[in-house]
C-alpha cells in the first residue's frame, strides 16, 4: 500500500518517519520542502503538489494547522481530492471542528473516497516515540482498514462514532488542556504575588490532586522561562476558537471558554504565538 502524507510540521514529520520505520512506502508533500528533507533521506518520495501525490497513493494522511489549510489543499488549485483513486482513503489527523470534518467526509463520499477523522492526543515527544492516541470517527470498516497505520504511529486508537466524532472528542481534550493550563498559571502567578517562592509553589501544587497531571511536564519550561514548543500557543488559541464556534452551532453558552480563548489570543498578540502553550504563564507574569 502506497501512503501519502501532507503536512510535515512538529507532529506530522514525526508521524511520517514512524510510518517509514514500520516499512510503509511514503510519498510526502509540504508547503516548504526543507521540512521534508529528513524524510526524503529516510526513503520517502517527494511530490510537487497535493494533486500529484494523490495520483500515486492508496491512502492519504493530512496533518495540517487549520481547517482552512485542509480545505485549500483538498479543494484548491492542485488540490488532492479530485485526484485520489476511487475507493481510496483519506485520513485527516488535523485538529478541526466537527462540522468541518463532517463536511469533508461528505465531499469525500461524493468522490467515492473513504474518510476517517483521526486527530491525535499527544505532543512532540509521544509523536516521536510512536505513542500517540488516535481519536477516530468514521465507518467501522474504514477504521479497521486504517488500523495498521494507527499501530505504526501510536499506542492506541479509539473509534468513538461516525465522521466528525473523532474531531469532537479532540475538541474536548484541548478545551480541558487550555482551561487547566490557564488555571494553573493564574494560581502560580497569584501565589508568587502573595510571597511564595516559585520552586515551593511548584513542589506543592504539582503534587496536589487539584492539578491536572500533564502540567508537571511543563515545570521545566516555567522554571527556565524557555518555552520551546511542544504544542504551540497559537494552535491552542485556534482550537479554543473552534470549540467556541462549535458551542455556538450547538446553541450552548460556555462563558469560561470564551474568556479563556481571548486570554490566549492576547498572549498570541504579545509575541508568544510560536511558544509552547504553557507560555500563558509568561504572559500573565510579565
Amino acid at each position: 500500500m502506497k501512503i501519502g502524507f501532507i503536512g510535515l510540521g512538529i507532529m506530522g514529520s514525526r508521524m511520517a518517519i514512524n510510518l517509514i520505520k514500520n516499512g510503509f512506502s511514503l510519498i510526502v508533500f509540504n508547503r516548504t520542502r526543507e521540512k521534508a528533507q529528513p524524510l526524503l533521506e529516510a526513503g520517502a518520495e517527494w511530490a510537487e503538489s497535493p494533486a500529484e501525490l494523490a495520483k500515486k497513493v492508496d491512502l492519504l494522511i493530512t496533518m495540517l494547522s487549520t481547517p482552512e489549510a485542509v480545505e485549500q489543499l483538498a479543494l484548491g488549485e492542485n488540490g488532492f481530492l479530485n485526484h485520489l483513486p476511487h475507493g481510496g482513503t483519506w485520513m485527516d489527523c488535523t485538529t478541526v471542528n466537527p462540522s468541518f470534518s463532517r463536511k469533508m467526509a461528505a465531499l469525500a463520499e461524493e468522490h467515492h473516497i473513504r474518510f476517517v477523522d483521526a486527530p491525535v492526543a499527544g505532543s512532540k515527544k509521544p509523536a516521536e516515540e510512536g505513542q500517540l492516541l488516535f481519536l477516530v470517527g468514521g465507518k467501522r470498516e474504514d477504521v479497521v482498514f486504517c488500523e495498521p497505520l494507527f499501530k505504526a504511529m501510536g499506542k492506541k486508537h479509539l473509534h468513538v462514532g461516525p465522521s466528525g466524532q473523532g474531531a469532537a472528542l479532540k475538541m474536548l481534550f484541548n478545551l480541558l488542556l487550555g482551561e487547566a493550563m490557564l488555571a494553573f498559571a493564574e494560581a502560580l502567578a497569584l501565589g508568587e504575588k502573595m510571597g511564595f517562592e516559585r520552586t515551593q509553589l511548584l513542589d506543592i501544587l504539582l503534587d496536589a490532586p487539584v492539578t491536572a497531571p500533564f502540567v508537571a511536564g511543563k515545570r521545566q519550561k516555567i522554571e527556565s522561562g524557555v518555552y520551546d514548543a511542544e504544542f504551540p500557543l497559537q494552535w491552542m488559541q485556534k482550537d479554543l476558537q473552534l470549540a467556541s464556534l462549535t458551542a455556538y452551532e450547538q446553541s450552548l453558552a460556555l462563558p469560561a471558554l470564551n474568556v479563556i480563548k481571548e486570554v490566549f489570543a492576547l498572549a498570541k498578540q504579545q509575541g508568544l504565538a510560536e511558544k509552547d502553550f504553557s507560555a500563558i504563564f509568561a504572559y500573565l507574569n510579565k
